[in-house]
């Protein structure tokens, strides 16, 4: 309950952002594209031991700008985009050394990709430069995930994994399908954006993923107790202008 309470103060704050009129008004709507790298892990419990996996993300980007407050430029920013996430285990034993495979005498490796549709809506700040020039920024709000698909990568068979000389012996997850297909949890980022009349929007950001809900049943009787992503972004995003807020003085 108090995860969804959090997600629908951030969905007001946004719907907030989008009707204020207590500045000067906008509206200037711009679409475009987005593209960048994420690297994602699944915080388990019991732990898994982990390091980043990678892939890439990529979509559809919206943003309504409908104020200016003082000196900061009020906007509501979502993008669509498809996303390669998951997790890469890092195996090791009691000193901290790769774990070797009996069977095939190399250091054991896996990582599993969950490709997701993914829908973050976001209020964006920014100060600095509307039409021409530089402006900084900083968003946040709630992202919703659409389960698509899942594979697995693994030097070895599964069954024939070395679990004799893992100092984690959670195993569990390298043979568990998604069980909850709605993923949803809170995003943010900060960014810097260059305006041109003529060219658009270019827009650089980093971006960081908390997921509120797990990717596994977490009844007492299933064997993770929590298992969220956590996912850091780069990405880059370039816009252009549909229709815009006619004011000679906007600079």
């Amino acid at each position: 309950m108090k995860k969804f309470f959090i997600l629908l103060t951030l969905l007001i704050a946004c719907q907030l952002c989008s009707t204020a009129q207590v500045g000067e008004h906008r509206s200037d709507f711009a679409v475009g594209v987005n593209g960048g790298y994420v690297l994602s892990n699944v915080s388990f419990v019991p732990k898994v031991s982990q390091t980043f996996h990678g892939g890439i993300t990529g979509g559809l980007s919206y943003r309504y700008v409908c104020e200016k407050y003082f000196k900061s430029i009020c906007s509501v920013y979502g993008e669509i985009n498809y996303s390669q996430i998951g997790w890469k285990e890092e195996i090791l034993d009691i000193e901290d050394k790769p774990v070797i495979n009996s069977e095939t005498g190399l250091e054991e490796q896996f990582q599993k990709t969950i490709n997701y549709i993914q829908f973050p809506i976001m209020a964006r700040l920014a100060w600095g430069r509307e039409r021409k020039g530089f402006n900084f920024f900083f968003q946040v709000g709630p992202q919703f995930g659409v389960y698509l698909s899942e594979s697995s990568k693994s030097n070895f068979e599964l069954e024939k994994r070395n679990v004799a000389d893992r100092v984690n012996q959670t195993i569990e997850q390298d043979t568990m399908m998604v069980e909850n297909k709605f993923d949803y949890g809170i995003a943010g980022g900060l960014g810097l954006e260059y305006s041109h009349p003529k060219l658009g929007h270019f827009i650089v950001e980093g971006r960081y993923y908390y997921g509120l809900g797990n990717i596994y049943h977490d009844s007492k009787r299933d064997f993770f107790g929590r298992s969220n992503f956590g996912n850091i972004v780069v990405k880059l995003t370039y816009l252009f202008d549909i229709f815009r807020t006619k004011n000679d003085k906007i600079k």
